[in-house]
């Protein structure tokens, strides 16, 4: 597959650009374009540029709003909520960081309900901005429904990620990002458009049988990783970031969609604890580094989130390269 080189400057532009030409004010465009860009920084392509189509079909169809205001409310002392306004969810999360990690440290717990809006970005952005604030930090999203339940053959759950922000002294916090489900719909999507195979874990086809073909996964159901604990953890997810928040269960939201085809709009809940507030401050970041030294000390290991870091210094030399195929796509969407 041939690809273009390009600057993560350049690729930003190329993204903001083609949301603004497709809907979108420079606000809502810029929020999208950090965040894709963010995932193209770390190597994360399928959450990148890969991404950019599906965020111009929601606009364009008019389901998704390119030029929402999303607002925020406060609930209970520890507890708020930001209404979306139908629009990606990056300008949220960028609206309500400050006011979560305000009631973090007010409370020593907070947590913020993201509804009305459309989430298909990395998780990582938001959990790791509260680690750099010096809070801990779990975020839940449910999706499509791409999952079977343990033991059923059809899609139910969402791949309902779930990421995790612990601050760090004197270096990048830990984060990880990662679906319930035993692959990431993204990874089988590219593994699709790039004519690979998946491990026989990913999923199953229509027929329940399991299958190392993307191709015939997307036509079937993905599986949960290790099994039923997996799928254990998207019910999880679905519950917490759908009804306990009045939001959509991905079943609900595939069914809003009504064949659309565009982006999910659901929920999202995001959980910060200030350590300070725990009684263990100052001491919590020395014992968390005695965690992450006794992993270290076993040949072969890295900590969460360790090599996204790494990538990031490279690609900002560097910069990315992408397939002439995603190039050529965003550029028929600009014109």
């Amino acid at each position: 597959m041939s690809h273009i080189n390009m600057s993560l400057t350049e690729a930003h532009d190329l993204a903001l650009s083609c949301l603004i030409t497709n809907g979108c004010d420079d606000v809502n465009a810029r929020a999208c374009a950090d965040r894709m860009i963010e995932a193209e920084g770390d190597l994360c392509h399928s959450h990148g540029l890969f991404r950019l189509p599906w965020y111009v079909a929601g606009v364009r169809s008019g389901r998704v709003n390119g030029r929402a205001k999303p607002t925020v409310e406060q609930l209970a002392p520890a507890v708020i909520r930001v209404n979306g306004d139908r629009g990606y969810a990056p300008l949220g999360q960028k609206t309500a960081h400050q006011p979560l990690v305000d009631c973090a440290r007010k409370n020593g717990i907070a947590a913020l309900a993201f509804t009305n809006m459309f989430h298909i970005a990395a998780m990582w952005p938001e959990v790791e901005a509260l680690a750099r604030d010096g809070l801990c930090a779990i975020a839940v999203t449910p999706s499509y429904p791409y999952v079977a339940p343990a033991g059923g053959t059809k899609p139910l759950f969402g791949t309902n990620p779930m990421g995790f922000g612990w601050p760090r002294k004197d270096a990048d916090p830990l984060v990880f990002d990662q679906a319930s489900s035993s692959m990431a719909r993204g990874e089988i999507q590219l593994a699709a458009r790039d004519g690979r195979s998946v491990p026989e874990t990913a999923g199953i086809g229509p027929d329940g049988v399991p299958s190392t073909d993307p191709n015939v996964i997307l036509q079937g159901a993905q599986l949960g990783f290790g099994g039923y604990k997996g799928a254990s953890l998207a019910m999880m997810v679905e519950l917490i970031a759908g009804p306990l928040i009045g939001e959509f269960l991905s079943i609900e939201s595939l069914e809003d969609d009504a064949g659309k085809g565009g982006p999910p709009k659901g929920g999202e809940l995001i959980i910060a604890l200030d350590p300070a507030m725990f009684g263990d401050a100052p001491g919590f970041l020395e014992h968390g580094e005695k965690l992450f030294g006794a992993i270290l000390e076993q040949n072969g290991t890295r900590l969460p989130g360790a090599r996204r870091f790494e990538n990031r210094k490279l690609t900002a030399q560097q910069g990315i390269a992408i397939p002439n195929s995603l190039h050529q796509e965003i550029l028929d969407l600009l014109a």
